[in-house]
């Protein structure tokens, strides 16, 4: 038995009529015939009462009539859903962002892809981007955005934006007034960094390293703001990217470029490879190419995740 089945047996009960339900059906009048035949013939039933003028159900018929209404209800929703599905009227979509990049990039964009697409919802998870990354990878959001590289075997990405970190002082500290600072020089400073979900926290630390220290490390917070007012307060020195300390007070902190090494901040959109990515999703990546003018096609980062 299939749908069409009882589409036809629908319209003949509700039309009274093999012709008028060939008719709305857009079929001939022997296809119609033909269809209720095979069923019968499937069924070992007949659907029909073939004797008179007048048309009536056998007791198999009504079954399936009573039936009958209630599937197709069921069957034109699905179809309506679908169709919405389709031409991005509905959907959902989870996305991961870093609280940095969401505050820095990421407001009028969610606005514009709203504004076009006011059917689709959007979940946010606003964690350190390494988090995000593991939550891509296990399936539990559909896209984020991370620090690159990426891994390329895990991921499919493109960039979104790339700055480097500076060093953030509080007013009146020693190398206020330096053009630039040299990452050992740092060495006695007491640090305040993010905490261990963002992979500015592992990145920093690791580059202290290099140069032959290990930072003296006396808060941690997830929020780059309250970071901001942290060192303002004499409580240690950050590294922020440029972006971000452009939003924090002039009045408290002062951002001094890091050199030797410079510490790129590379924003990166990932999904996970060979995954099954919802109409609305593809449609999320595809806006958010064109906003960010990322005009090649979805391409590929290489090494490791950050946030």
């Amino acid at each position: 038995m299939e749908i069409r089945h009882l589409q036809c047996i629908a319209e003949i009960v509700r039309l009274g009529s093999f012709t008028k339900a060939s008719e709305a059906l857009h079929v001939t009048q022997p296809t119609i015939s033909k269809m209720i035949k095979s069923l019968e013939n499937e069924l070992n039933i007949e659907v029909f009462v073939r004797d008179g003028r007048q048309l009536q159900l056998t007791d198999a018929g009504q079954a399936i009539f009573s039936y009958a209404a209630p599937i197709l209800q069921l069957f034109e929703q699905l179809q309506a859903e679908l169709h919405d599905l389709t031409y991005l009227n509905k959907g959902h979509i989870r996305i991961g962002l870093p609280p940095m990049a969401g505050a820095s990039y990421f407001p009028e964009v969610l606005k514009r892809f709203q504004d076009r697409y006011r059917g689709i919802a959007i979940t946010l998870l606003e964690d350190g981007a390494k988090k995000i990354g593991d939550q891509v990878a296990e399936g539990a959001i559909d896209v984020g955005v991370v620090l690159g590289p990426v891994d390329a075997e895990m991921f499919e990405s493109f960039p979104l934006a790339k700055d480097r970190l500076k060093v953030i002082l509080p007013l009146g500290h020693p190398y206020a007034d330096k053009p630039r600072i040299a990452l050992a020089e740092l060495a006695e400073e007491r640090f305040i960094l993010f905490n261990s979900d963002f992979a500015l926290h592992s990145r920093i630390i690791n580059e202290c390293r290099k140069v032959g220290f290990d930072p003296h490390i006396v808060f941690e917070s997830s929020q780059w703001d309250f970071i901001g007012h942290m060192v303002g307060a004499g409580l240690g020195i950050a590294m922020l990217p440029d972006t971000v300390c452009r939003s924090l007070p002039a009045s408290k902190v002062c951002a001094v470029p890091l050199v030797e090494p410079v510490i790129p901040w590379l924003l990166v959109m990932v999904w996970k490879r060979e995954s099954y990515l919802s109409l609305a999703a593809r449609e999320w990546i595809a806006f958010t190419k064109e906003s960010f003018g990322v005009g090649a096609a979805l391409g590929n980062g290489n090494g490791s995740n950050d946030r």
